[in-house]
């Protein structure tokens, strides 16, 4: 055990205080778990929960980096204090905050620059009386890139004067990007497709191995740029490792802005993305074309409806990067059917991991591997290899 490193963190080894505290105000940040482990300890605990879900398979490669200042996104909310984030366990209660010591730099530096440029006097949005304007603050700063997208509440009264605020914050903000993103009252979302462009673009850049890769600020990717670079090495090594026909093709499932299919066209005659949110599909046709790349095809489908898509019978190979909800029925129906050579399920739950890998009867684990996102949280990335039986 360790002291924690952040003030604002909710030790599960101390008690309650007892003392009462202001009306919203609150104590402990609900975003980190373990701080008070050291990082072996969380590393070793998160290898324990893959091999219980693997049925106790037990050769697993363990990858992780920095512990501290790696994430590239937060979704702050707007404070009586400025930015910060909602109590562990009681979401009618917030804490502002001074920094954030899992954010990268760059994402610190801005929250002090949108906390300098606001404050002090916050009409901040109250989650229980459904008042005040504004409503959350999301920062993402990949690698190449910096974005604000402030979410303001669209029916407050007073919504006008800060979409003025916002333009001129726009006009000396050092982020690249700058949106106002609108919100119903009751929303809880911190994302949508009501948003406007003030400065910039609503599109992100990163670079993994090498390919350039465009994403909505609205929409997903990974938190962690070092470790997602990490991540994308290890398989793309997976798949240039197999002994490939000349028609070799990729199906890349929950295919997003096209990572996993652009980052392996190399190795294979033919990718196929499949992926049901069309604003990352659309951004997916836009990235190959970026990479100039004509053996990539994106299509905007549920991936439980796989079986109306033409795939070969013969030198299939697929990486499949579901939710958190894991892959529908249907999807591992017709999976099985097309009886891939291997599949690569990578995982962001590996409580569901455990139970959709059973349902691959016909395969066995060849290998897998913990890769850690998430420091300081229970989270992280899984990568299991299957192989047919």
């Amino acid at each position: 055990m360790r002291e924690p490193k952040c003030p604002y963190f909710a030790d599960p080894r101390e008690k309650e205080p007892e003392e009462k505290l202001p009306p919203g105000v609150g104590r402990n940040c609900g975003g980190c778990a373990t701080q008070h482990i050291t990082y072996q300890m969380q590393l070793d605990n998160k290898k324990t929960r893959l091999i219980h879900e693997l049925a106790g398979y037990s050769d697993i490669q363990v990858f992780s980096d920095e512990e501290w200042f790696y994430r590239n996104r937060m979704d702050m909310v707007f404070t009586s204090g400025g930015l910060g984030f909602k109590e562990k366990g009681k979401w009618w209660r917030t804490l502002p905050v001074k920094q954030c010591v899992i954010s990268n730099n760059r994402l610190n530096e801005l929250i002090i620059e949108i906390n300098e440029f606001f404050g002090p006097d916050f009409d901040y949005f109250n989650v229980k009386t459904h008042e005040g304007t504004y409503k959350y603050a999301t920062i993402r700063t990949p690698q190449n890139d910096s974005s604000v997208s402030i979410v303001l509440n669209k029916q407050s009264e007073r919504y006008n004067l800060a979409v003025e605020k916002v333009k001129v914050y726009a006009k000396v903000s050092t982020a690249n990007n700058v949106l106002i993103t609108n919100m119903k009252a009751k929303s809880s979302q911190s994302f949508g497709t009501d948003f406007e462009v003030v400065k910039g673009s609503d599109m992100l850049e990163e670079t993994l191995m090498g390919k350039t890769l465009h994403y909505s600020a609205q929409g997903f990717f990974q938190n962690n740029s070092v470790m997602a670079e990490k991540m994308h090495e290890y398989v793309h090594n997976l798949l240039k490792g197999y002994e490939r026909g000349d028609y070799a093709h990729l199906l890349d499932l929950y295919g997003g802005v096209g990572a996993f299919g652009i980052v392996n066209a190399g190795l294979f005659h033919k990718v196929t993305s499949i992926e049901d949110f069309e604003a990352c599909t659309v951004a997916a046709k836009a990235n190959i074309e970026r990479n100039s790349l004509s053996n990539v095809e994106a299509i905007c489908m549920d991936a439980k409806r796989l079986k109306q898509v033409r795939l070969p019978e013969k030198e299939l190979y697929v990486v499949t990067d579901p939710p958190r909800s894991g892959m529908h029925e249907e999807t591992i129906i017709q999976l099985r059917k097309l009886k891939p050579e291997k599949i690569i399920y990578i995982s962001c739950n590996v409580e569901q991991l455990g139970k959709d890998l059973p349902k691959f009867s016909d395969y066995k684990i060849r290998s897998a591997a913990l890769f850690d996102l998430f420091p300081q949280t229970n989270h992280m990335e899984s990568v299991v290899e299957l192989l047919k039986s």
